[in-house]
């Protein structure tokens, strides 16, 4: 399974970068596959595994703003692995051609 997910701290002003980057550690240290985008972050694991790592950071970042919006899509296929790579040189193998990655 694969889940994208988005965490925005409300209520600590407009630059939200440093607060974001407090999220790459504790994503690291799940072990999970991941590629960070610059408007979310795709893991790879077992439902369980990502629910926690998501929660986890949705929990810090509740430590250091009022108010956290939190969304996640995830997409669950059957045997399928390696998706976050392989979702997108799928599109490429279409177009015949590379595309830009995150």
């Amino acid at each position: 399974m694969i889940a994208s997910f988005s965490i925005v701290p409300i209520g600590v002003g407009e630059e939200l970068k440093e607060k974001i980057a407090e999220l790459v550690p504790i994503i690291e240290g799940s072990g999970l596959p991941y590629v960070m985008g610059a408007m979310q972050t795709t893991v790879e694991g077992e439902p369980e595994e990502l629910m926690e790592v998501i929660m986890a950071c949705h929990r810090h970042m509740r430590t250091v703003a009022p108010r956290v919006l939190t969304h996640i899509a995830m997409d669950d296929r059957e045997g399928a692995v390696g998706r976050i790579k392989g979702k997108v040189d799928d599109v490429a193998a279409v177009l015949g051609r590379k595309v830009c990655r995150e």
